[in-house]
């Protein structure tokens, strides 16, 4: 059986069928359950997380009678019950949200070794398990959604950081421009877009950027830019090599589109 809580709760069995869950507060019993994947959950989390703070009367009945309906939709031995709460019984690598985080680490790992097309296929199958909004059927996921959409924020920007040593400047371009608008203040994101600029030949544009995102910090943060930004300015105005060459070597295998982006 797998799991996805990237998007809508579903269940699919081995051979890709969905189950047929029924009912908000069954799918929100299950993204829990997948969240801790493996590990007991104590009957009062799952009343909390469920109900988001306005539990039934009977709420440890109401929790025996939701995990018994999820028993009936998974199989019985997919739940099991365990020191006063309840597991589900898969392993982290069955739900997609932990299988996205694995994939996610080590094509982070795989760019800063200096293997981008192994990087760029990993981050691209991490990207891909997103079809939506991350735990979408918990009532109450403030939490949970800010950590995980800034872990995914983290892939693509590993991703684009692949994309760039492949020589594919050009073709993240428009995806770099459009995450600095969503993300003014991030540093991190303006290096990438201004080392694209350089990359594709823009250096002018480069050079207008970084003017553009000093003032923005100054404006917005009271602060200057950081070291990374700082650096790649001296190196707009001292460039001392060629500007690379757009496009990827011809001995290493073109990259898939990065997934998974907006």
């Amino acid at each position: 059986m797998r799991y996805q809580v990237l998007g809508t709760t579903s269940a699919l069995h081995d051979d890709g069928t969905p189950v047929a869950l029924g009912g908000a507060r069954l799918r929100a019993l299950l993204a829990v359950l997948a969240l801790r994947a493996g590990r007991t959950v104590p009957v009062g989390v799952l009343v909390d997380e469920v109900w988001d703070g306005d539990p039934p009367a009977d709420a440890v009945g109401a929790v025996q009678a939701l995990v018994g309906r999820l028993r009936r939709a998974l199989g019985h031995a997919a739940v099991a019950s365990a020191d006063g709460g309840y597991r589900l019984c898969a392993d982290a690598e069955d739900v997609d949200l932990h299988r996205f985080d694995r994939l996610a680490g080590e094509g982070a790992r795989a760019l800063q070794e200096g293997d981008a097309v192994k990087a760029a296929t990993l981050l691209d199958d991490a990207l891909a398990l997103w079809q939506g909004p991350v735990l979408a059927d918990l009532p109450d996921r403030t939490t949970e959604t800010a950590r995980w959409d800034a872990r995914r924020l983290d892939a693509r920007r590993s991703r684009l950081g692949a994309a760039l040593a492949l020589g594919r400047a050009e073709e993240a371009l428009p995806e770099l421009v459009a995450l600095c608008e969503e993300h003014p203040l991030d540093e991190r994101l303006q290096v990438l877009r201004i080392r694209a600029l350089r990359d594709a030949g823009r250096a002018a544009q480069a050079l207008a950027a970084y003017e553009a995102v000093r003032r923005l910090l100054a404006d917005s943060l009271g602060a200057d830019p950081g070291p990374e930004l700082r650096a790649l300015h001296g190196e707009l105005l001292s460039p001392t090599q060629p500007l690379p060459v757009t496009g990827a070597s011809p001995r290493a295998p073109a990259p898939r589109s990065p997934a998974g982006l907006e």
